[in-house]
């Protein structure tokens, strides 16, 4: 069963991957290949309460790859780290089969939960370069969680999602928010900047009436 499942992790890096030539190349280049094989050992050795040892092959194995995977994540089959460098995956994560995620997403938790603190990725599920999904929250069967986007809240089956904060741009295929192209991701920070222009011009407005006033 083992040999399968590890046999299954190279098969969907050419399902998933077009720039995969060949097995050795596979076994031998692929980071993320490497930190999945080394969490299935360290997750075995965490559920027989061997915790040291658990977690001295996740760090060895976060050093080698740059993939960082807690021993207690629960991951499920054909599981695709695409690049890798820069993956967190939190200690009560839990992720289905057929998942992929790209370099820089982070499974993690917000520092306020206790007990389940980390996300469930239900099966299918696609979560784009440097998207943040964080809490003990849910992320459907077969979504997909735009590249940049910061989640918070769960997200239904067959969705899409996008922004700071992440919310559905689409679902079952149709848009749900019409006036949001997916390339038009909100940034905090300009939103910020727009609403101090418009204060400091309503604050503008307010002297020229007192100087007005004053000056009858």
């Amino acid at each position: 069963m083992f040999l399968k499942l590890l046999k299954e992790d190279i098969d969907v890096i050419f399902e998933q991957d077009p720039a995969a030539r060949s097995r050795i190349e596979v076994i031998l280049t692929y980071s993320g290949l490497h930190a999945i094989w080394a969490h299935r050992i360290a997750h075995g050795f965490f559920k027989r309460r061997m915790f040291f040892i658990a977690r001295v092959i996740s760090q060895l194995s976060r050093f080698f790859t740059g993939v960082e995977i807690h021993p207690g994540a629960k991951i499920g089959r054909k599981f695709f780290i695409d690049h890798g460098m820069g993956v967190v995956i939190g200690e009560t994560c839990e992720i289905g089969n057929n998942v992929t995620v790209f370099q820089g997403v982070t499974l993690g938790g917000t520092g306020k939960e206790k007990g389940k603190r980390h996300p469930t990725i239900q099966d299918d599920t696609l979560i784009a370069t440097g998207a943040k999904v964080l809490g003990s929250i849910t992320i459907g069967k077969g979504s997909k969680i735009g590249a940049g986007s910061v989640v918070l809240h769960d997200v239904p089956d067959c969705s899409t999602v996008v922004g700071i904060p992440g919310r559905v741009v689409r679902r079952n295929g149709k848009k749900v928010d019409k006036d949001l192209n997916h390339q038009d991701i909100g940034d905090p920070v300009a939103d910020k900047f727009r609403e101090l222009e418009k204060q400091i011009q309503e604050l503008k407005e307010e002297l020229r009436r007192i100087e007005r006033e004053e000056g009858k």
